[in-house]
């Protein structure tokens, strides 16, 4: 009931919205909210604009692409601003084709669907309203019923720019109909629907030789001839095509470059003059953004072929690479699963990162600098700090190469392999190495994989393994300390107290003996050893963590467990070597002593309740840890 209850509720507010009077009332209507008489770019831009700006690390990020399209910031906010925000202004990038250009799997196609979807909602919002002549097979805009030597006028009355001429069949309806009084003209609101196709076309190539240019422009409905006389009638002629139906909204052309000619020469003159032809009838105006979307080889071929010149003028194309960031890649991952009817398995923590982490790699090209390999690479695209390397680095980086990003293993191909695992797996939990196995065993059975390109990804595939290790070390290392966050803090504070006294050249007191000691030498290397500090540079890095403490108390700040990155690092690193004996006895014993039993039981409740895993997955986690340190 409560479904049903909240349809009607929809049906209600759909009622509420509606609204209908002459072209005299509307013109009312448009004085209190000129936005009203918008254009389709400025519907789409606007539609964009007010789902919300915000400025990401001197970037702008449009929360319109939230939540479906992850990864792309950069595409999409030069989408925006070279794009929608010039065309909403009546720049001369409007009379353009944007072709969405990028691999395959990479968010075209979702990009074209949010701007359907978006402009369907926003059609029933109050910025977004759209008004037509009553009954026009496309939606015609009202104020084209203003006479062309009057334009001007309205123009400096209303502050709103009218372009395109009256349709023929409302030329015809407005003298039969209403005697040529533009004024008693009926207006109605209308509502994007590519359901009922009102302001939304699709077109999608099919056989050259049984497609119809009708499907675009409309046809003659031979059935009324014999009643209106004649073919020339706009009476007699079926306004139905997909640019009529797009008209004031959006027309999406999918695979645009594999259509036959004849179907592209019509966006010449509807790109450049707003209008088409269509049967025996005078240019018909239409107003509509045209999106269309394509893959590198078909671009590249469509350009090579001189006789497309003049279309080529007329498009702008703007690139929709890969993801290159880890984070946003799992984000995809996660969104395909909870999509899907196998979102109740448990996926390890981790799991999807390490996919993405492969995934990653096979899209990023070998950096040009010698002292960074992929691996930094990707964790600098990432965001992550890699000592030594800042923005600017990440920035010089991304220029090298203007095309990565169009090349990798997409993500299709990943959840496939992901989809496998969990399909094939009896425990409904699968893990980093379950999918790390499937990706493997799945580049046999890919089509498009050379053999030098398997061996490629086999490496990547290892390297995602290393990098897996390293985190599950860590994850047990974590659960293995009983209340790390206090043992790391007491160890950190003792390293601290030593560097301070090391750096000043004083003593420290011993808080049994209250004697003077030296600094513990052996305390101190035991940690900065842990992350590479040579004994050269041991007295660089041990001031450099005094300074980073004097900043710190300057600005109030105090100086914590998570205030140095590297050194954070070194104090896990330096508590988890003091137990790997442990560890190594209690996950690798077949017979576990009651002790040992204890202790697993607690890392394993650890694991589940702080961690995210299940007792499958921490249990599989602490065998296969086990194992690396027994090696």
């Amino acid at each position: 009931m409560d479904i049903l209850k909240r349809i009607e509720h929809y049906r209600e507010e759909e009622e509420k919205l509606k609204w209908e009077g002459t072209f005299a009332q509307y013109l009312d209507l448009l004085k209190e909210k000129p936005w009203i008489g918008q254009s389709a770019h400025s519907r789409v831009f606007n539609m964009i604009k007010d789902a919300g700006v915000e400025e990401v690390e001197g970037k702008r990020k449009y929360k319109f692409f939230s939540n479906q399209l992850f990864g792309l910031e950069e595409a999409l906010e030069r989408l925006v601003e070279e794009y929608f925000h010039p065309a909403a202004k009546r720049l001369d990038v409007r009379k353009r084709i944007l072709l969405l250009m990028g691999p395959v799997s990479g968010g075209k196609s979702t990009l074209v669907s949010m701007l359907k979807r978006g402009l369907e909602h926003y059609s029933r919002t109050d910025r977004g309203g759209v008004f037509s002549i009553k009954g026009c097979p496309m939606h015609e805009d009202p104020l084209h019923l203003i006479p062309q030597h009057l334009r001007e006028d309205f123009y400096e009355e209303y502050g709103i720019r009218i372009e395109g001429n009256l349709s023929p069949l409302n030329t015809m309806r407005l003298e039969k109909e209403y005697q040529g009084r533009i004024e008693d003209v009926q207006v109605e609101r209308v509502f994007f629907s590519e359901d009922k196709r009102v302001g939304i076309g699709t077109f999608s190539p099919s056989d050259p030789k049984s497609q119809d240019i009708a499907d675009l422009t409309g046809s003659i409905d031979f059935s009324t001839i014999a009643e209106f006389g004649s073919e020339s009638d706009p009476r007699a002629y079926r306004f139905d095509g997909e640019l009529n139906k797009a008209n004031r909204g959006l027309m999406e052309f999918q695979e645009m470059l594999k259509c036959d000619e004849k179907f592209l020469w019509h966006l010449l003159s509807l790109t450049q003059e707003g209008n088409f032809k269509a049967g025996r009838f005078a240019l018909i105006s239409a107003d509509e953004l045209i999106v269309a979307h394509t893959n590198e080889t078909e671009y590249r071929s469509f350009i090579s072929n001189k006789k497309n010149e003049a279309l080529h003028s007329r498009i702008i194309v703007m690139p929709v690479p890969y993801n290159l960031k880890v984070t946003q890649e799992e984000k995809i991952y996660e969104k395909m699963i909870n999509e899907s009817d196998v979102s109740n398995v448990h996926v390890a923590p981790h799991t999807l990162r390490v996919a993405a982490m492969f995934t990653i790699l096979t899209r990023l090209k070998e950096p040009k600098r010698g002292d960074i390999d992929l691996i930094k690479k990707m964790r600098l695209y990432d965001g992550e700090n890699v000592e030594g390397f800042n923005s600017a680095d990440v920035d010089e980086m991304k220029k090298e190469y203007q095309d990565e990003g169009m090349s990798g293993i997409d993500p299709r191909y990943v959840i496939n392999r992901i989809s496998s695992t969990i399909i094939r797996k009896e425990v409904p939990t699968i893990n980093a190495l379950d999918v790390l196995r499937a990706l493997k065993e799945g580049l046999d059975q890919h089509p498009s994989i050379t053999n030098e390109l398997r061996e490629k990804y086999l490496n990547f595939i290892s390297l995602a393994r290393k990098e897996y290790d390293d985190i599950a070390k860590k994850e047990v290392q974590k659960a293995f300390v009983y209340s790390y966050e206090e043992s790391a803090k007491t160890l950190m504070d003792n390293y601290l107290d030593n560097v301070e006294a090391y750096c000043n050249k004083a003593k420290l007191h011993d808080p049994l003996t209250g004697e003077e000691i030296n600094p513990d030498e052996k305390l101190m290397r035991s940690i900065e050893e842990q992350i590479g500090i040579s004994e050269n540079a041991k007295k660089a890095f041990r001031e450099e963590i005094l300074i980073r403490i004097s900043a710190y108390a300057r600005k109030g700040k105090r100086f914590d467990y998570n205030s140095h990155d590297r050194l954070r690092e070194a104090i896990q690193k330096k508590l988890f070597a003091d137990l790997k004996d442990v560890v190594k006895i209690t996950t690798s014993s077949k017979t576990p002593d009651e002790q040992q039993l204890k202790k697993v039981n607690e890392v394993v409740a650890r694991l589940i309740d702080e961690h995210g895993y299940n007792s499958t997955s921490a249990n599989e986690l602490l065998r296969y840890v086990g194992s690396l340190l027994n090696r």
